[in-house]
């Protein structure tokens, strides 16, 4: 119930009393009418004699009406309103009565159902909301593992929706795009939950293979596939393939008003690889086979034809030795080429192997089991600190002893080899030891440079080439007191990797799920007609040289962050200060804290604001008093050709919707009522931060007014005064 203004009370009884006033004059008119005509003039003779008094009675009679429906306004009326306005804050603040005091002037059978009914409410809600705990924390233990899950793939993958919309993706999707994007990149080119996938890849080619997905699921194939390679705007190369389980893009069907095939495509998911340095190695590669191939060709050439020379029996002696050099020039150059075709050959492969965190003592203990299959000898493993991580590929280190410990073997016939792995001048220390056998060092040598071989199976890599991969340092050593000797490894230690560490990079961790995006489509719907928790929005604040921004006033710091399904995205902020290329009046830096020397150096408004419209694209703007944030950009409209143009919500009249019984609609006064902890005031991010959360807040109490929709609610906005504010 809304209470009425006082000057509303007095306007509605002066309106009752003229109504009754005119309704007894046309009852005296009506009886008139009835009347003799000689009596009728008779009485209108008195009345005109009389009409002073009769004026003076009727306007003393209006004043006695309005003084008492006034009076039962204030006694019946205004009690009842403002007890409806202590209902809807007790509800807010999940109060479960209110007390007697709270409400003076309500009957007391009804502040006690209302109390009762608060209570019950209270005990309805707090059950449902144990119900939704227990959901939730399934909901999140799933979540967690398949972030886990996600985490451990190699593979960039991306979960999107039948518009393009991104629901899910793991950290190398994330971290690979960042990096597509290039130095200097808006996050708008970056990956988000909410934001289309079409912004970093082409439209057209994912809209090919979906295409080729929707013929073969028709056809009823489980499995439907598609590929693309596509080139981004930085020169990279990337893969996509859609279908099976091994592809880059597959499509989420769903059975529910499925046409006869029995499915329809409600998504698509996305494992993409930047294939470009695979296509310059491959490129090299074809290159260097084919130098190899065409001078091989032109060398045999020569050589046969020296050969047709040599046996010929004409042939005169210093023809004979001219032609023997030529042999012997080819056959040089076609050894140089094909070892420097093998030594290339070989720094690739060197390159491409991979490295794996292990604890030390694992791989001693996966060492010993190999070794053991490789070289038939006894072996012993001593104890290994299980503080000492390394970085390496267990496999070819394995076959780096193994190959060592064979030609030991041969050459001294030993019993037993011992591993040891140990810190050493903090590296940490790998020894191959053995007892007897006194070898030198041009042998070690031989060994290390030589190919390495593991029972029939010959490696084109040298322990030299294990040696260079690991960072690593090789020599051997002699104990004479103790007759031992041994082959030491000094390799670099590592610090273990968490999982957080893996998928937190950042100082803050993004969402990066929101699997209800499935349920939305913005196809055939305009954006006035789609429901508020639908939306996408970009909460937005600046931080300005005045209050004027007709007046010159500039722009010196921009906040931003975003709101995805009705949830706040702290990952996705924009937080910017910017030289406004004007001075900074004095008065005012104690309100933002922003000084001069601040800003000295920082981009220009006409800079920044790109940015931003990427950041904000295909949401709604949100701001609290938005007519003096959106006035602000307005003005560099024709500088930066840039139109702001998408849907506007503004917290202050949204406010001021649903409380119309406040006197304060600022933000710290809205963070209060809503119990919203205010931080970062008057700076840009985080008064950006207090309107999201005033917002979310908003949603909710729009519903329970019946606005449920964009349009709605900017249709309501309106319709509330603080809506003439301009700028």
């Amino acid at each position: 119930m809304k209470r009425l203004p006082p000057w509303g009370v007095w306007a509605a009884t002066a309106a009752v009393g003229a109504g009754l006033l005119g309704a007894a004059i046309l009852c005296v008119w009506l009886l008139g009418t009835t009347l003799p005509a000689d009596l009728r003039d008779a009485l209108s003779d008195a009345l005109m004699q009389r009409w002073p008094l009769l004026l003076m009675l009727g306007a003393f009679g209006l004043a006695v009406l309005a003084w008492a429906i006034h009076g039962a306004y204030k006694r019946w009326v205004a009690p009842l309103a403002a007890f409806a306005e202590r209902i809807a804050q007790a509800d807010l603040h999940g109060d479960a009565q209110i007390a007697a005091d709270q409400a003076p002037g309500v009957p007391e059978p009804l502040l006690r159902a209302v109390s009762q009914l608060l209570l019950r409410k209270s005990e309805l809600t707090l059950a449902i909301q144990d119900r939704v705990n227990e959901g939730v924390q399934r909901v999140q233990a799933e979540r967690n593992q398949l972030a886990a899950l996600m985490a451990e793939l190699d593979q960039s993958v991306v979960v999107c929706n039948q518009e393009g919309l991104v629901l899910l993706f793991n950290q190398r999707a994330r971290l690979q795009f960042k990096a597509l994007a290039g130095v200097g990149a808006s996050e708008a080119a970056w990956l988000g939950v909410g934001r289309s996938i079409y912004s970093v890849l082409d439209q057209d080619l994912i809209g090919h293979a979906l295409q080729e997905v929707r013929v073969r699921l028709d056809r009823g194939a489980s499995s439907p596939s598609a590929t693309f390679v596509t080139a981004t705007p930085t020169g990279h190369l990337l893969r996509v393939k859609v279908g099976s389980v091994s592809s880059s893009v597959s499509p989420v069907v769903s059975t529910e008003g499925a046409e006869p095939t029995g499915s329809r495509l409600t998504g698509f998911v996305l494992l993409v690889d930047n294939i470009t340095r695979e296509f310059e190695e491959q490129s090299e590669r074809d290159r260097l086979l084919h130098q190899l191939t065409e001078l091989g060709r032109a060398s045999l050439a020569n050589m046969k034809s020296a050969v047709e020379t040599l046996e010929r029996d004409d042939l005169d002696p210093q023809t004979r030795v001219s032609v023997r050099k030529i042999i012997h020039e080819e056959v040089r150059a076609m050894q140089s080429r094909i070892q420097s075709t093998s030594s290339r050959a070989s720094a690739e492969f060197i390159k491409r192997w991979p490295l794996q965190e292990m604890m030390a003592s694992d791989f001693i203990l996966v060492a010993k089991r190999q070794l053991e299959s490789w070289v038939p000898i006894t072996w012993l493993v001593e104890e290994s600190d299980e503080r000492l991580w390394l970085k390496v590929d267990s496999y070819s280190l394995v076959q780096a002893l193994a190959h060592l410990a064979l030609r030991l073997q041969e050459s001294f016939e030993l019993r037993h080899l011992r591993l040891r792995i140990q810190e050493f001048e903090g590296r940490a220390a790998l020894d191959l030891i053995w007892t007897g056998g006194v070898l030198s060092t041009e042998t070690a040598m031989s060994w290390e440079l030589d190919p390495m071989q593991v029972g029939s199976g010959l490696s084109p890599l040298s322990v030299r080439d294990v040696i260079k991969r690991h960072e690593a340092a090789m020599w051997f050593e002699r104990l004479r007191v103790r007759h031992e000797a041994f082959f030491r490894w000094s390799l670099p230690l590592q610090q273990p990797t968490t999982l957080e560490d893996e998928l937190t990079p950042d100082a803050e961790r993004p969402e990066f799920f929101d699997f209800d995006l499935f349920a939305t489509s913005a196809q055939g719907h305009a954006m006035d007609e789609r429901s508020l928790e639908s939306l996408a929005y970009t909460v937005f604040d600046t931080e300005t040289t005045g209050m004027n921004p007709s007046a010159g006033d500039e722009i010196i710091q921009l906040g931003a962050v975003r709101i995805v399904n009705g949830k706040l995205m702290p990952g996705e902020r924009i937080d910017q200060l910017i030289d406004p290329q004007r001075s900074i009046p004095a008065i005012t830096i104690p309100v933002h804290g922003i000084t001069p020397e601040m800003v000295r150096g920082c981009p220009t408004v006409l800079e920044v604001l790109p940015h931003f419209h990427a950041f904000a694209k295909d949401t709604v703007l949100v701001a609290h008093n938005a007519a003096f944030d959106m006035r602000l950009l307005e003005l560099k409209e024709s500088a930066s050709g840039l139109s702001f143009d998408q849907p506007v919500l503004d917290t202050l009249l949204l406010s001021a919707v649903v409380h119309p019984e406040q006197t304060s609609h600022r933000l710290d006064a809205i963070a209060e009522r809503f119990g919203i902890e205010v931080t970062g005031r008057h700076t840009a991010l985080g008064d950006a931060m207090v309107t999201a959360q005033v917002f979310l807040k908003l949603l909710p109490l729009l519903e329970a007014k019946g606005i449920k929709t964009l349009g709605e609610a900017r249709a309501a906005s309106q319709q509330t005064f603080y809506a003439r504010l301009k700028y």
